[in-house]
């Protein structure tokens, strides 16, 4: 009967024991994780500076949803005239080729299709894209009546957002 009680009594004292190592094994898997993520990010960051041609660690993505469509904004220090000409130059190239239907340079910094944007090709015509001037750099609006590509731009913003790791801004303009 003793053994009957020792048994479990000691299979808690080794469960305990263990506890130190799970928990080093586990933020361990989580540091490597993490790790990997900020690589990721890293390449992400390199390629959406050679597609942009400014330093995407210094320069402020916003990707907002709007009841009719949504705004990409990037922007930068306006004191910095040379990367301000740079972002006004790359957001009114992608205004105008997000109207085509081209999304290669989301793609190239994303290294995959982004998502919404097959439906977004798709309903181009049901799409307006238009470059905004802002002080430290631009925005383009997006702005559809088109309830499949809504979802799509939607779709497409969130991703953006998720990659950047920004939040939606809180007030819409």
């Amino acid at each position: 009967m003793r053994a009957d009680i020792a048994a479990p009594g000691l299979l808690a004292i080794l469960s305990l024991a263990a506890l130190p190592r799970l928990a080093t094994a586990q933020h361990e898997h989580e540091h490597a994780r993490r790790a990997e993520s900020d690589t990721a990010f890293a390449a992400m960051q390199s390629r959406g500076k050679s597609a942009m041609g400014v330093d995407q660690y210094t320069s402020a993505h916003q990707f907002q949803d709007l009841a009719d469509g949504g705004r990409i904004e990037l922007q930068r220090d306006s004191a910095d005239s040379a990367g301000v000409a740079e972002i006004r130059a790359h957001l009114q190239s992608i205004a105008k080729a997000f109207a085509g239907g081209d999304f290669d340079v989301p793609g190239f910094v994303h290294a995959g299709e982004v998502p919404g944007t097959a439906v977004m090709r798709e309903r181009r015509s049901r799409i307006s894209y238009r470059f905004q001037s802002l002080p430290g750099g631009g925005a383009v609006r997006i702005v559809t009546a088109d309830t499949t590509a809504l979802v799509a731009v939607h779709e497409f913003l969130a991703f953006q957002r998720r990659e950047h790791r920004v939040g939606a801004p809180a007030d819409p303009q």
